[in-house]
């Protein structure tokens, strides 16, 4: 105690000789007194794959002064020995809100949607806030740190997790004792971004995916633009944006598909997103591997569902019940396929959630080493901060755990957490480990006590032969107190002893329920003892692993075992339907090779080929669907009068089942359009049905280009209480379409003139009509509105390709 005592003065002297120089100080003297503090015979994990044995880590103002076996001690060092303890660099969670006040959702009324923004001086979209910075809306929280700390974790990465383009985030040490000045290592660390609008601002655009992604790509077209001094009035979003454009760029994707998604705007336009992801990326590993993006997981495996009752059990989809199975695997598919990756417990709902699925992804192969990477070097890597953190080396902050034991084996417990420099107990190095099988005395009965759980937290079981008696058990500052009640009698004895270090029996007084006090003994079973310490040391040696199903293509209901690929299949004796002048032909023999129709005619012969046998078969041309809208996560983008910037290629579902539906019932290609929410809607997607197949394969590959576009009702919002967007009219419908054609003409023609330009998505598109590059497909409902597009098209010179 007095040993303690001094290392907390020692440490509170340390703390007063780091703090800022140049204050004054008029609470007391000022003097620099500052001392080391020396962590002797450790196994001493300096970096995730440098161990030291019997090593001596060197500390002093905060950082790492020494490691090492062979350190000199300073005559003013404070000496802590941890023999038979072990030492590691603390945890790094890059991706949290710590801190930050999540922001308060809009108050406006009114069904009536907002379609302008609601500041000026910043970008034209609400959703874009590359000028925000978490630091200004920081206020350090002691619960969470605590409870961050107790898991491991010394540093957290935190900000607003609020709108598309989010800001800066905020650095912080978990270092209760210290000021915001000592603690906020980096105020502004990177900038983050999401596909998730803000909940300050009802702004309608973006009102999809696919909305939120052409955002992102105007927003750094128009980056581009102002860099070079082509927008003469002042945009602070867009300086934030380009003053930190060399910081990392994290992006909160969220799912298998959307990181691709993230990651496919970051190379247009040369961004290396740190992607945050969302724990199913082993569905998608091969893709996930080729973004060459590195990665943030979340820990947050679903729980096991309640399946007892049939009839609820039904509405449990395979797809839920996969990703039960499965999710457990996903670091270990991480890292079996190089992956870079690091952990964070964004998404756990509390981080000793984290923990606990930590201990269960190892428990399914991920490496112990890996693990530490994931949550030291990695992070600290990725987020550009290894010079301060996540190893212990010189002249770095001095954050590290003490456990008893190697980490991640179920018996080990953490004992301190140190964040520069400043401790934290977690529990109790004093306290001695009294777990195990002990045969107690008490009053001349003998029982069987077992003691399991947590070191920390030790629980008690009693029994006598066939007999269970309720027991209760504290365990404090190595005093325990343990009470049983005989279930039959409810007579109540209650003993309490003073634990001896390193001791194999426990002795003390004891209470008999006629309120005769006595002693008891209780002597440690050494073979059952053996038994639990090896039942604690490590989760994977005898947990029951259940069985993992395989993954399907895709991994939902009605999935295939192997993912399709091309066969070379000849069908004989078929009865074809050409649609072409041959018309019908009778057995006759067709030969598919690379995906293509190869030869039609009689007795063909391939040695390569899956021969079929067609007789009595009809075999046709598939069906193509030009007017469909399944497989994609988004249909229609209404927050602007034209979205002609959109496309539905960035929002293909390909695990849409109404893909397998349609080929059951004989379609093989579709056009999926864009809804009908707008005069310009957005651009379409035309794709071959390939159930198995991801998104990208899914796309024909230079394919006609087509845009929805839209007539009646819809576009000009009758059936809506929306009064602020225009046209409100069908007279308006013809001038709106006027004025974009008289604007794209205008940007082609400067476009063609090799002058300077500002790339807008949205009137490329609309250019691209103009020279016969792209084709429309209008929604229409009347003739007189046929005949007005039709004559829009005559005065700017195109075509209508189809009335829909």
């Amino acid at each position: 105690m007095k040993k303690n005592i001094l290392l907390l003065l020692v440490l509170c002297i340390s703390h007063i000789g780091i703090s800022q120089e140049y204050f004054p100080k008029n609470d007391g003297v000022k003097e620099n007194t500052a001392h080391y503090t020396a962590f002797t015979n450790a196994t001493l994990f300096v970096s995730p794959t440098n161990k030291i044995e019997n090593a001596t880590l060197l500390i002093k103002d905060s950082k790492v002064i020494a490691s090492g076996k062979n350190v000199t001690i300073p005559s003013n060092t404070v000496v802590i020995d941890l023999e038979g303890k072990f030492m590691y660099p603390s945890f790094i969670d890059p991706y949290t809100n710590f801190g930050v006040k999540n922001p308060e959702r809009s108050s406006r009324g009114g069904r009536s949607p907002q379609y302008s923004a609601s500041r000026e001086g910043f970008y034209w979209n609400d959703h874009i806030m590359p000028e925000k910075n978490a630091i200004d809306h920081f206020a350090y929280d002691l619960k969470t740190a605590k409870a961050m700390r107790n898991e491991g974790f010394g540093v957290v990465n935190t900000h607003s997790m609020d709108g598309i383009a989010r800001g800066t985030g905020v650095l912080v040490a978990l270092n209760d004792q210290a000021s915001q000045a000592m603690r906020i290592i980096d105020d502004a660390l990177g900038q983050h971004y999401s596909f998730s609008k803000s909940v300050t601002s009802r702004q309608s655009y973006p009102g999809s995916l696919m909305g939120a992604m052409a955002l992102l790509r105007q927003v750094y077209h128009d980056a581009n633009w102002y860099e070079k001094g082509n927008i003469p009035t002042k945009d602070r979003s867009l300086e934030a944006l380009l003053k930190n454009k060399n910081k990392v760029s994290i992006f909160e994707a969220g799912n298998k598909s959307n990181n691709l998604r993230a990651a496919k705007i970051g190379n247009q336009f040369g961004v290396n997103y740190l992607i945050v992801g969302g724990g199913d990326e082993y569905e998608m590993m091969q893709q996930t591997k080729a973004s060459n993006a590195s990665y943030i997981i979340p820990l947050n495996f679903p729980d096991a569902y309640d399946v007892s009752n049939p009839y609820m059990a039904s509405y449990l989809s395979l797809e839920d019940m996969r990703a039960w199975n499965q999710a457990p695997t996903n670091p270990k598919a991480l890292q079996d396929n190089a992956v870079p990756f690091a952990l964070t417990t964004f998404k756990s709902k509390k981080p000793k959630d984290f923990t606990k699925d930590l201990l269960i992804a190892i428990k399914y192969g991920l490496d112990k080493t890996k693990a530490l990477e994931a949550l030291t070097t990695a992070p600290a890597g990725m987020l550009q901060i290894s010079d301060k953190v996540g190893t212990l080396e010189n002249g770095k902050y001095a954050n590290f755990l003490i456990t008893s034991g190697p980490l991640f084996e179920k018996g080990t417990t953490l004992h301190e957490n140190w964040v520069q420099g400043t401790r934290s107990v977690i529990n109790t190095m004093d306290q001695t480990d009294i777990r195990g099988s002990y045969n107690l005395a008490l009053a001349g009965v003998s029982y069987t006590l077992e003691i399991s759980g947590e070191a920390s937290k030790p629980k008690a079981s009693l029994t006598k032969g066939e007999t269970e008696f309720s027991a209760k058990l504290i365990y404090k500052d190595n005093w325990i107190t343990l009470s049983f009640t005989d279930k039959q009698t409810n007579d109540v004895y209650r003993t309490t002893a003073i634990i001896e270090k390193n001791t194999m029996s426990i002795s003390g007084k004891a209470v008999l329920p006629s309120g005769v006090e006595t002693t008891f003994t209780a002597n440690r079973n050494m073979g059952a003892a053996k038994a639990i310490s090896d039942k604690n040391k490590d989760i994977t040696s005898t947990d029951v692993l259940r069985e993992i199903m395989p993954i399907t293509y895709p991994n939902v209901g009605l999935g295939n075992s192997t993912q399709p690929s091309q066969q070379t299949l000849l069908f004989k004796n078929a009865t074809v339907w050409t649609s072409e002048v041959e018309g019908i032909l009778n057995n006759t023999d067709v030969l598919v090779k690379d995906g293509k129709i190869s030869k039609i005619g009689k007795n063909l012969s391939s040695k390569s080929a899956i021969e079929i046998d067609a007789t009595g078969k009809h075999l046709t041309a598939g069906i193509i669907d030009e007017h469909s809208h399944i497989a994609a996560l988004s249909i229609n983008e209404g927050g602007q009068n034209s979205s002609a910037e959109v496309t539905i290629e960035d929002v293909v579902d390909p695990e849409d089942v109404n893909i397998y539906r349609n080929l059951a019932g004989g379609v093989t290609s579709i056009q999926i359009l864009h809804g009908s929410a707008n005069p310009i809607g957005g651009r379409s997607a035309i794709l071959k049905l390939k159930w198995g197949e991801d998104a990208d394969g899914l796309l024909y590959d230079n394919s006609p280009k087509f845009i929805k576009f839209a007539l009646g009702e819809n576009v000009k919002q009758s059936n809506w209480e929306s009064y602020s967007r225009f046209p409100q009219t069908r007279m308006g419908v013809e001038q709106l379409y006027v004025n974009y054609f008289n604007r794209a003409k205008a940007y082609d023609e400067l476009k063609k003139s090799g002058k300077p330009y500002r790339k807008d998505d949205e009137l490329q598109t609309l250019a691209e009509i103009l020279n016969g590059e792209r084709f429309i497909s209008c929604h229409s409902y009347v003739q007189s509105e046929i005949n007005m597009l039709m004559k829009v098209a005559e005065k700017f010179n195109f075509r209508i390709n189809t009335f829909t």
